[in-house]
């Protein structure tokens, strides 16, 4: 889960030092920035470019663990320390071309898994000291949100707002009102498992193994019936207020799969059901509570960023629902 609402809307308004680099690379026409993401299970570097205040990538190395986790179904906190501390200088100098000159280093500090979050803050430091370069504190959260607007001009950000922002991965759902580049309120957000994180239990369940998103998602694209009749509930859907809860229905997963016969279990129509499902019923609360929130804030786009933005299902009905709408959707590359 993340920062409860109060935490993230403090630790935002605080961070001046955060706020006044932002402002220093608006008012900039030209500024090479390295970035450094170490807040789970990738160890990541890239280089971008800011150029009459259009952002550009110019290199993006991302070194996997999810192998290395997959028989822990889960990720191992300590394993990823050591993984990030062995990958980093790796991946930072596959990143960095010869004639490179970094003028800003921007790392994750938060939210994510303290080892790991550390070790990328330590090398970030160290490395800002060798190269004199400064360095600029990273939201994760944020990070997700503001890839969209990568390859537009910031200038033309403000067109887009105010927005209403689906943030949803392994480790968090949320949903975030952004009226501006520094002004975002949590509205929503999971009050236990994050849509991701049941996507991985439920998985687990079924014996696809780790990480559960991609293969509930490849089950499902093969159910062509639903003879078995599995329904499952869509937890607060119809509550009023824009909060998520999946832990129930991991549990209604698990009570299913318990009350069938062990040859049901195991044949491949039951899987496919299944996931069907868990896919559907996930998706059906994240899209009806997200266009809920654009219709009560009066909103100009919808934002959606993530892990589980890459599900195609749920990008491609997410966009279909909002077609009736003069919303703008935003859906992260990355």
């Amino acid at each position: 889960m993340g920062p409860d609402k109060q935490q993230f809307n403090s630790k935002i308004e605080k961070n001046q030092d955060f706020w006044n680099n932002i402002t220093i690379m608006k008012d900039c026409k030209n500024l090479t920035i390295l970035a450094i993401e170490t807040s789970c299970d990738d160890t990541c570097a890239a280089v971008l470019r800011i150029k009459n205040k259009k952002i550009k990538v110019l290199s993006n190395i991302i070194s996997s663990q999810t192998k290395l986790h997959a028989e822990y179904g889960g990720v191992y906190p300590f394993l990823a320390k050591r993984e990030h501390q062995k990958n980093l200088p790796v991946v930072v100098k596959k990143a960095l071309t010869p004639n490179s000159k970094i003028d800003l280093i921007a790392v994750t500090a938060g939210p994510g898994l303290e080892p790991c979050l550390w070790t990328g803050v330590n090398f970030a430091k160290e490395l800002a000291k060798k190269i004199n370069a400064a360095i600029m504190p990273v939201s994760h959260i944020e990070a997700h949100i503001l890839v969209n607007f990568i390859g537009k001009n910031m200038g033309d950000v403000k067109s887009f707002l105010p927005a209403v922002c689906l943030v949803v991965s392994g480790g968090h759902t949320q949903i975030i009102l952004m009226r501006n580049l520094n002004d975002y309120k949590i509205i929503g957000e999971t009050r236990d498992d994050a849509a991701g994180e049941c996507f991985d239990k439920t998985a687990r369940i079924l014996g696809l193994g780790y990480p559960g998103g991609p293969l509930i998602a490849a089950e499902a694209e093969k159910a062509k019936t639903s003879e078995l009749g599995i329904t499952l509930p869509r937890p607060m859907i119809y509550q009023k207020n824009y909060d998520f809860s999946f832990s129930g229905l991991k549990t209604a997963v698990l009570y299913d799969f318990k009350k069938r016969p062990a040859k049901t279990r195991k044949s491949k129509q039951y899987v496919r059901e299944m996931a069907n499902e868990i896919q559907q019923a996930i998706i059906d609360v994240l899209t009806y509570k997200t266009l809920k929130a654009a219709k009560s804030f009066r909103i100009k786009s919808i934002i959606l960023s993530g892990g589980v933005a890459a599900n195609k299902s749920l990008r491609n009905q997410l966009k279909k629902r909002i077609k009736k709408e003069t919303t703008c959707l935003l859906i992260s590359k990355c």
